[in-house]
């Protein structure tokens, strides 16, 4: 049974994908031997898996690529346009309307149970797992390197990246203890 997208859920779409602009806000930090920055992307793609579920989450995030390859430069240093695609992180971007649709899919099946915990382990999965998983691949052809030296380089991201689901799942969960209406949203 398929469900139409209600006025609602274009709000939330919307707002995720603002809230996704507004968290590039945060400048990058660039690190010396790779050609990809740390920011807090990511953070944007959890808390809208979290927060807003699969499908909703999904097509913020897809939005906000989308915006950014128009050109709008919405991405953590101020960067936008096509070229972004073809660059060293491409992998990651493409990545992030499926990470927080992953995301939002476990959150959703789980939703009786969920608490902080769980929203870090999911927010682990989807996040970076999923982001790993399809951005490393395309930094090791892009930048030339091996798949094993993609790899490892990426382990600097590691940490910062389990700070972001700890953020993510604190304030997931600070949310739906406050919203308890947030259930029949989803």
């Amino acid at each position: 049974m398929t469900r139409d997208v209600s006025t609602r859920d274009i709000v939330y779409i919307a707002l995720f994908a603002a809230l996704m602009a507004a968290v590039n806000l945060v400048p990058p930090i660039f690190v010396g031997f790779l050609p990809v920055p740390i920011t807090a992307q990511t953070l944007g793609v959890m808390l809208a898996g979290c927060l807003i579920g699969a499908k909703r989450g999904g097509l913020a995030i897809l939005l906000f690529v989308l915006l950014v390859a128009l050109g709008l430069p919405l991405l953590a240093g101020g960067n936008g346009g096509l070229g972004v695609f073809f660059g060293p992180s491409a992998g990651f971007i493409i990545s992030w309307p499926i990470a927080a649709y992953v995301t939002g899919w476990l959150t959703e099946m789980n939703w009786k149970r969920m608490n902080a915990v769980w929203f870090f382990i999911f927010s682990v999965i989807g996040g970076i797992g999923i982001v790993y998983l399809v951005g490393i691949p395309w930094l090791a052809v892009a930048a030339k390197l091996s798949l094993f030296d993609a790899a490892k380089g990426s382990l600097v991201f590691v940490p910062g990246d389990l700070v972001k689901a700890v953020a993510a799942a604190l304030i997931a969960e600070t949310v739906r203890r406050s919203y308890p209406l947030m259930q029949s949203a989803r």
